[in-house]
């Protein structure tokens, strides 16, 4: 056996036993700690409350553990078990020119890999969160997204694998610098159309009426120097009852939105900390580091791939019996995930960093137990577990946990 295939068996199982020891031990904190609300926020959370994010969190991470379970055979039945071996046999019956299979094998990875994910995604929506009463979306709404999804997939996603596809083919050993330029453009200018032109296909987003909110929210805007190009409201309770805030875009094209139901549930002080929260990731530079740190990253994917494109082993090591561009760079995408999965949690705690110097920056320009009240808010009406797993959430939670994020924003009032 190709001592590649080795290599790729052993970390495909080690990141499924570490992804599943991970959620066994959360799951076993989060019991023990079901019956006791932390003492941090034993006045403001009730005991009830805290035992349905308990169990929300708990419903959540045993469907993951059948998740990952899933990504794990699709992964192993797509290399090793010949499935993409089949699929390139039968772009190759379905299409002519070698452009044109590689486009459709791209295709019909992403066809596969969706209908695996399908059940997962059903019953998170109609499951989960209707069980616990988040959910309001009914399935021809839920049905209307998937299919401008998938719509929107294919006009974008497409046309985009055409171009990188047809770069690996004709530019020569350069071509990862050239799919690279080619990515970095299509990833700013996706950031200038998103707010525009493709989130309004999903929501319906209205100015914020003219009022005191909007004046507190101008007011802060102006402190801070941040320009936008509005400050909207979008119905997010016809899909969830979950709130959020954020800014999106770039350049002219930022916007502030506000989910409706984030609005109905704090008061105008505490919405202004939570925005001046956001804000403080802008005039941190945490969204251009995070920018930089992803062209960066995917520079050097797209090198390595260049160096592995006309390798043999790379090829049979993974159970593929006929190279090609189009191939090699579906077994790039669906192997690399397996060997990096183990450094994870150094993305989470750079964001969680972030988070806290948000948190800080808030502080700054509105006030700190606001921006505390509007945590404890959110953390009750999202379910948002008080008591994660340490190792749980020092692996995987991009916001630190909440004792540890209300007991530095605490500080920081002292």
């Amino acid at each position: 056996m190709n001592p590649f295939t080795y290599a790729f068996i052993g970390a495909l199982i080690f990141t499924l036993a570490l992804r599943w020891m991970l959620s066994v031990r959360h799951l076993r904190h989060v019991a023990r700690h079901r019956d006791a609300v932390p003492e941090a926020f034993a006045g403001t959370i009730s005991l009830a409350a805290h035992q349905k994010a308990a169990d929300y969190t708990t419903a959540k991470t045993r469907l993951g553990l059948f998740q990952a379970l899933a990504d794990t055979v699709l992964v192993a039945v797509l290399t090793l078990g010949g499935g993409l071996d089949a699929l390139q046999w039968l772009s190759a019956n379905l299409a002519g020119g070698e452009l044109s299979r590689g486009i459709l094998l791209i295709a019909l990875v992403a066809g596969v890999s969706m209908l695996v994910s399908l059940p997962f995604g059903l019953y998170t929506t109609f499951g989960i969160e209707r069980r616990f009463g988040f959910n309001r979306m009914t399935f021809r709404l839920w049905l209307a997204d998937a299919i401008k999804g998938l719509l929107l997939g294919a006009l974008i996603g497409l046309p985009l694998a055409g171009v990188i596809l047809f770069l690996m083919q004709a530019s020569g050993s350069l071509w990862w610098l050239y799919a690279w330029l080619v990515w970095s453009g299509f990833s700013l200018l996706m950031l200038v159309l998103y707010p525009t032109f493709i989130a309004p296909l999903f929501n319906r987003f209205t100015p914020l009426a003219q009022g005191a909110l909007r004046a507190r929210i101008e007011a802060l805007l102006a402190r801070t120097g941040f320009a936008s190009n509005g400050i909207f409201v979008m119905d997010g309770s016809r899909r969830s009852s979950h709130g959020n805030a954020y800014f999106t875009g770039m350049g002219r094209a930022k916007r502030i939105v506000f989910f409706d139901t984030l609005l109905k549930e704090l008061d105008d002080e505490e919405i202004e900390a939570v925005l001046a929260h956001e804000l403080g990731h802008f005039r941190r530079r945490h969204i251009t580091q995070r920018m930089i740190f992803s062209f960066a990253l995917t520079l050097g994917f797209l090198y390595l791939l260049g160096q592995l494109l006309d390798q043999a082993w790379f090829y049979a090591g993974l159970g593929v019996s006929q190279p090609g561009t189009a191939v090699a760079l579906v077994l790039f995408t669906l192997v690399m995930p397996v060997f990096t999965f183990v450094f994870t949690p150094l993305s989470s705690l750079l964001s969680r960093r972030h988070e806290y110097e948000a948190d800080a920056f808030a502080a700054t320009e509105a006030r700190a137990d606001a921006l505390v009240s509007a945590l404890v808010k959110l953390y009750r009406d999202n379910a948002s577990t008080l008591t994660p797993d340490p190792m749980h959430s020092a692996f995987y939670d991009s916001h630190p946990p909440a004792a540890l994020r209300i007991g530095h924003l605490k500080g920081l009032n002292a």
